[in-house]
C-alpha cells in the first residue's frame, strides 16, 4: 500500500524536463492534486511493453509549477543532487546499500528459483499419475494373459526425461545456497535512501519556465478538472470531469492571447473537431495586468457544432 510522500516533493529537472521516479509521489499527486503526468518507462528489449509504460512519470512544466506554486513540491538539479550526494556519502553507508540491493537480489532469485521448482512438481506429479493410469488400464486389458508380451509395457513420457526424473528426487533440490553472483541485479526507482529525502538548497532550481497558456491551464485545474496533453488532438490540452482513468475527456482546450484577432476557420474546424470525437472545443485565455500582483481574469468559451 502506498504512503503519502513528506512534502515538499522532489521534482527532477534533467535534460530540460520534468520527472517523479516515486510512486507514492505519483499516487498521492494523482489522488490529491489532480496531476496525472505521462508514463514514459519501458523495457528497451520488450516493445510490447509500451501498451503499458512504468515510472518515470514526466510532467508538463505547467504542472510542475503548479504543485511548486501550491508549495507541495519542489525543482531539484537532478544531476547535481546525484553528484554531490554520491561524493557526500560515506564508504560505509554506501557499502550498506550495497548489501541491502544484493540481499534484495537473492531474495527475489529465491523466490522465482522456488515457484519454478514447484511448478515442475506440479507437473511431475501429473505425468506420474498419467503414467499410472496407463498402466492400470493396461493391466485391467490384460488380465486374461499369463505374460505380457515383451513391447507391451508403457512407453515412457518423454516429458519426465525433460523435468529430470522423478519428482522425489526434484523436491530435494533447493536455493538454500544460491551464488550471489547469480543473484539478480535490483534497479532502484529512485535515489532516496541512501541521498537525504530534502535536498540542499543550491540544489534547487527556481519556478518553471511555462508557455502563454499557463493561466488557462491553472483556472481549469482550480475548476477541478484533471488535464493531460492534447497533441493527439491538435490541441493543448485535454480537460477531464474527473480522473481519466473513469471518465471521457469534455474539452478540446486551445489557448488564445486576450486581444488575438481568432480566424473563423479554426473555430469552425475546433468545433467540427471537438464534436466529431465527443467533446467540445474551448478556447480560453487570461486578461493581461499591468500590475503582477492582480490576479488575472480569464474567460473560456466552449464550441460544440450543432446538428452533428
Amino acid at each position: 500500500m502506498a504512503t503519502d510522500p513528506i512534502l515538499p516533493i522532489p521534482i527532477s529537472y534533467i535534460a530540460g524536463n520534468y520527472y517523479l521516479f516515486s510512486i507514492d509521489a505519483v499516487t498521492y499527486l494523482r489522488r490529491e492534486y489532480h496531476i496525472c503526468g505521462v508514463l514514459i518507462g519501458t523495457l528497451p528489449q520488450i516493445p510490447q511493453q509500451n501498451v503499458f509504460l512504468g515510472l518515470p512519470l514526466e510532467l508538463m512544466p505547467e504542472e510542475a509549477r503548479l504543485l511548486v506554486e501550491k508549495g507541495v513540491a519542489c525543482i531539484v538539479d537532478e544531476v547535481k543532487v546525484q553528484n554531490q550526494g554520491m561524493k557526500a556519502l560515506m564508504e560505509e553507508d554506501r557499502q550498506k546499500y550495497l548489501r541491502e540491493l544484493e540481499f534484495q537480489g537473492i531474495q527475489a532469485t529465491r523466490l522465482q528459483t522456488s515457484r519454478k521448482e514447484q511448478l515442475r512438481d506440479k507437473t511431475l506429479k501429473k505425468l506420474e499419475e498419467k503414467k499410472a493410469k496407463a498402466a492400470k488400464s493396461k493391466q485391467t486389458s490384460e488380465i486374461s494373459e499369463s505374460e505380457p508380451a515383451v513391447g507391451d509395457e508403457p512407453k515412457s513420457d518423454p516429458s519426465l526425461e525433460l523435468f529430470g526424473g522423478n519428482s522425489q528426487t526434484t523436491s530435494r533440490r533447493t536455493s538454500t545456497s544460491l551464488n550471489p553472483e547469480n543473484a539478480m541485479g535490483i534497479t532502484p526507482a529512485t535515489a532516496r535512501p541512501p541521498l537525504p529525502a530534502e535536498p540542499s538548497a543550491e540544489q534547487l532550481l527556481p519556478l518553471p519556465q511555462v508557455p502563454s497558456s499557463y493561466p488557462l491551464f491553472a483556472h481549469l485545474h482550480a475548476g477541478g478538472y484533471f488535464l493531460s496533453p492534447g497533441l493527439r488532438f491538435g490541441c493543448q490540452y485535454l480537460a477531464y470531469p474527473g480522473d481519466p482513468l473513469r471518465f471521457h475527456s469534455h474539452f478540446l482546450v486551445a489557448s488564445a492571447e486576450w486581444d488575438e484577432e481568432l480566424d473563423l476557420m479554426e473555430i469552425v474546424a475546433g468545433g467540427r473537431l471537438g464534436t466529431g470525437v465527443k467533446k467540445g472545443f474551448l478556447i480560453g485565455g487570461a486578461e493581461k495586468k499591468e500590475d503582477p500582483a492582480d490576479a488575472e481574469n480569464v474567460r473560456t468559451f466552449s464550441i460544440e457544432w450543432a446538428g452533428m
